[in-house]
């Protein structure tokens, strides 16, 4: 099991920046993956930015080069540090964990989400 809360989100500026952190109840070390997905109004959620136990990142084409996800271990929290931001990066950003084994299939953990506007 494993709970994640959001937090970070707000209203931006169009070329700001912002940074959303999730913590773990558990050792990010533990768990497969951790990442943000987001979704806006009227659309389906999206990924937006992954990270691997083995610190492999891969992201959303309309983020790379602005967004950057990192993990630290010692807080059991990730974060997504978003640069350059954009009116249609506005959303609810959801953080995700998941877990998976030789024996089982992947699990997903959500997080409850958090809003981010970004004002042109």
């Amino acid at each position: 099991q494993v709970q994640l809360v959001e937090s970070g989100g707000g209203l931006v500026q169009a070329g700001g920046s912002l940074r959303l952190s999730c913590a773990a109840s558990r050792s990010i070390g533990s768990i497969n993956a951790m990442g943000w997905y987001r979704q806006a109004p009227g659309k389906q959620r999206e990924l937006v930015a992954r990270i691997t136990s083995g610190s492999s990142t891969n992201y959303a084409d309309s983020v790379k080069g602005r967004f950057t996800i990192v993990g630290d271990n010692a807080k059991n929290t990730v974060y997504l540090q978003m640069n350059s931001l954009k009116p249609e990066d506005t959303a609810v950003y959801y953080c995700t964990a998941q877990r998976w084994t030789t024996d089982s299939p992947r699990y997903d953990y959500w997080g409850q989400g958090t809003q981010v506007t970004v004002s042109s």
